[in-house]
């Protein structure tokens, strides 16, 4: 663990959120015993997947848990399944969302967990065996108050309810708060399938307000038509405004006169895909970001934005929709370019928010409706916003760096209060 930590993969995620913390710190004056403490996660683990497969032959996937810090509540953090699941990318992630339950101001520590798998090569039954044995190989450490996992990349509702089903077994009873992004017949909150985009789209209006704009008068451009992206289109599109382009991970469309949203998601649903779309022009995957849109909204995977692709990014506003999407070298070019930049911390936290409802209605037992979600959501993401955009004018940084120095600081704040060393 210390030799990944202290010699990380250069240019990697890892490296670049280890790079923002330590500016942090620095930035706020952080005491070097709680500098060490918050540079390593308290606990990494690795686990064996074996998996019977369709045909009756056994692959074995690998899978991780890496919980971060749990000084400001319990850990918390998204599953995902990608064939480049790693250690060191599940670590990153897992410190990012320490931040990002820190800013927006919810009683989580941070986690992350992931198999490293194709899930598009596999049947429904597959991904379920799979999903079974990785939630026995880290039961031991999840739980409603102990760690509390999540849908991500590749993952979703009903992964959760498996996860549930499986845990459940250990105690003989239901355990729905074990894990948040369930189907609502399983327990879950209205709302939380278009929770993250829903508060990468709030963040984003208030952004444009501060420049003087709208969404109504703002073309869009986004990068990854996932959840998260699929949701922003869609709500972007109601809202008025005009997506011009949209890319997912086989091919990438533009229509600077705007797409049909409804036709784009249909095509999508059916196809599998965005290439093919019609009325649009296919283009190169890495160009989606280079389009003259006023706003960005990468939503794919970690470090898309470059400083090789900073230079030419058109927009004036980036809403991180996916995690640590820009690398450091890149948002210092962005910022002396004065393009506003909403880092994930701040624009992904939807989903973690409304999460937290999920796990405060399972507990209660008492269901709210999908209005209800949304308000609480709007006053969380709006607060968040405010604070970091504020924080940002007073120590006349970008957004990256005062919404680090907001979540460092609140949670060197607890972990001070707990004490480490009795």
């Amino acid at each position: 663990m210390d030799d990944m930590l202290d010699n990380p993969t250069p240019g990697g995620t890892l490296e670049s959120v280890l790079r923002q913390f330590d500016e942090a710190a620095e930035l706020v004056g952080l005491d070097e015993g709680t500098y060490k403490k918050l540079r390593k996660p308290e606990r990494m683990a690795s686990v064996s997947v074996p998996t019977l497969m369709d045909d009756g032959s056994i692959e074995v996937f690998t899978g991780y848990r890496v919980q971060h810090n749990n000084d400001r509540g319990p850990f918390k953090g998204g599953i995902r399944y990608h064939p480049n699941v790693s250690l060191e990318g599940i670590t990153a992630l897992a410190m990012l969302m320490t931040w990002k339950c820190a800013v927006v101001n919810i009683p989580y520590g941070g986690a992350k967990g992931g198999v490293c798998c194709n899930p598009k090569d596999m049947s429904l039954h597959e991904l379920e065996r799979m999903t079974r044995r990785f939630t026995q190989a880290i039961a031991d450490w999840i739980g409603p108050e102990k760690d509390i996992p999540a849908p991500d990349v590749n993952t979703d509702a009903q992964i959760m309810i498996w996860m549930m089903s499986e845990y459940s077994k250990r105690t003989g009873y239901g355990v729905p708060g074990v894990v948040t992004g369930k189907l609502v017949a399983g327990g879950g909150s209205h709302g939380r399938d278009e929770s993250t985009g829903r508060g990468c789209v709030i963040t984003i209006r208030e952004a444009l307000k501060r420049r003087g704009r709208s969404i109504e008068d703002t073309s869009f451009a986004i990068q990854g038509l996932g959840n998260v992206g699929a949701t922003v289109a869609r709500l972007v599109d109601e809202l008025g405004g005009k997506v011009v382009g949209v890319s997912d991970s086989r091919g990438a469309v533009v229509n600077m006169n705007g797409l049909s949203v409804p036709e784009l998601l249909r095509h999508k649903r059916e196809t599998g895909q965005v290439s093919g779309l019609p009325d649009a022009d296919a283009i190169p995957q890495a160009d989606l970001v280079l389009l003259d849109a006023d706003v960005l909204v990468p939503a794919a995977l970690e470090g898309t934005i470059t400083e090789d692709n900073a230079p030419h990014i058109r927009a004036k506003i980036i809403g991180e929709g996916g995690n640590a999407t820009t690398t450091p070298e890149a948002q210092r070019i962005l910022d002396e370019r004065d393009v506003l930049v909403i880092p994930g911390i701040v624009a992904n936290a939807g989903g973690v928010s409304v999460s937290y409802f999920e796990w405060v209605q399972s507990s209660q037992g008492y269901y709210w409706s999908e209005q209800v979600v949304n308000q609480q959501l709007e006053q969380v993401m709006v607060n968040a916003f405010d604070c970091v955009y504020e924080e940002a004018q007073a120590r006349k940084t970008d957004m990256r760096t005062a919404a680090m120095a907001l979540a460092v600081t609140k949670v060197a704040e607890a972990a001070t209060m707990w004490g480490a060393y009795q």
